[in-house]
């Protein structure tokens, strides 16, 4: 049997803000975009190259689902987006205005620099070795 993620679900506060961090500043590709009625999208995006997990942008519905928007992991980095080039990505990222928390540092797992997107979810920039 073989399975895979296929989709994360991501709350967001609108979708075209989403997608102007997600495909305008980190250069995923849009892979759907489809009007679910008047108000709801389906909205999938995922890293250049990315072959099965896709991140589902998710327009909150709701006063709890917008207390969530920026913390469904608890504070901690929710999210990680692995690179073959991580010096290109960084640098490429920061240029796009990508908010970086932290100077890149070496972990025996690879290197390493925590970032933020405008809702607040941290992610991990990992080029592994």
């Amino acid at each position: 049997m073989k399975q895979h993620i296929g989709a994360i679900a991501l709350v967001v506060p609108d979708y075209d803000e989403a997608l102007d961090f997600y495909v305008g500043r980190l250069d995923f590709d849009l892979i759907e975009d489809t009007a679910l009625d008047d108000e709801k999208r389906w909205v999938l995006v995922a890293p250049k190259g990315s072959r099965e997990t896709r991140l589902l942008l998710a327009r909150a519905d709701g006063p709890d689902q917008q207390a969530a928007i920026g913390d469904q992991s608890g504070g901690r980095v929710f999210l990680f987006l692995n690179t073959d080039d991580f010096d290109r990505d960084f640098g490429s990222m920061r240029a796009a205005g990508v908010d970086f928390l932290e100077e890149p540092r070496t972990e025996p797992y690879g290197k390493v620099a925590v970032f933020r997107d405008p809702f607040g979810n941290k992610w991990d920039l990992i080029e592994h070795c």
